[in-house]
């Protein structure tokens, strides 16, 4: 039996991108297709576009939701970025909502040969598009001490950052670094004791800015919102959830923008996170704030 990545603050994510009718909503990171199954199985007409970037997410979601909900949904191999070119593609011209669920999926996690997860064994890939060329392994292993480190800073919001750039280009001077397991054992030579017996993994922020400058997360995700906006009809909804500060600022920063041109309505004054019932089922929820807005007639 298939087990799916569980979707996270589902109810809240409908109240808000399903608080009138809607003809099309896009689900512009569909993974295993989480939420776009509460919207199908919510509604008797929406008609659901499914996008990612991963073909194994666009094969799963394909096989879960295309027979349950014939002629309802339909999902394609895309980069967010480039909405209104995937939905012209598809005679959509535009939308009544749009939902993102940022981050890494856990599916994505509990596959060592995607390199996402500092508990595995696998290869430094962490490509979310597998058909890209450029892997996390390049980044360690060809560029230099001083990017290295700042995409641990600026990214990872590591505070360890240059220690461990500096051991990084040492390690690979004996050799390139290969697997999820030789960085982190570069990573707890290079932390101090006390990070290293911290109550987080010593590794996850340095995981987490490899895995965001090899898929350039921060940069595609503010050009992606603009677009979905455009593409929205007056009164429809955008959700968005977020994982981190980066992306949250991002998120933020677009909302602002969009508000202080009179644009949207805020849906969610500050942002809402999960409850301490669903935080006690799925970790994962712990950190993400939810940020919805509808657009002004």
């Amino acid at each position: 039996m298939i087990e799916f990545h569980e979707p996270v603050m589902v109810s809240e994510v409908m109240r808000h991108l399903l608080s009138r009718p809607r003809e099309v909503v896009v689900d512009c990171t569909v993974g295993d297709g989480g939420h776009s199954l509460e919207v199908l199985s919510r509604t008797k007409g929406t008609f659901v576009v499914g996008v990612d970037v991963d073909s194994e997410a666009v094969a799963v979601s394909r096989m879960r939701l295309g027979e349950s909900f014939p002629g309802r949904f339909v999902v394609t191999k895309g980069d967010y970025r480039e909405l209104p070119t995937v939905l012209a593609k598809l005679g959509i011209p535009a939308i009544d909502g749009a939902l993102y669920d940022l981050g890494v999926s856990s599916r994505q996690l509990d596959a060592p040969e995607r390199g996402f997860s500092y508990w595995g064994e696998g290869p430094l890939d962490m490509r979310m598009d597998r058909e890209s060329a450029f892997t996390a392994r390049e980044i360690l292993n060809t560029w230099s001490e001083e990017e290295i480190g700042r995409i641990l800073r600026d990214y990872g919001e590591e505070r360890f950052s240059a220690r461990i750039s500096r051991e990084i280009v040492r390690a690979r001077e004996e050799g390139p670094l290969e697997t999820a397991k030789d960085l982190v054992a570069v990573i707890k030579r290079a932390v101090p004791g006390p990070a290293r017996r911290g109550a987080t993994h010593p590794a996850r922020r340095t995981f987490q800015a490899l895995r965001i400058a090899a898929n350039d997360e921060l940069s595609r995700l503010g050009t992606s919102l603009e677009r979905a906006f455009g593409l929205l009809r007056p009164g429809g909804a955008m959700a968005v959830l977020s994982y981190h500060s980066l992306e949250d600022r991002i998120v933020k920063s677009v909302v602002k923008s969009l508000a202080d041109r009179g644009l949207v309505k805020k849906l969610t004054r500050r942002p809402e996170t999960a409850s301490e019932a669903e935080v006690s089922r799925n970790a994962r929820s712990r950190s993400a704030k939810l940020r919805a807005i509808e657009k002004v007639p």
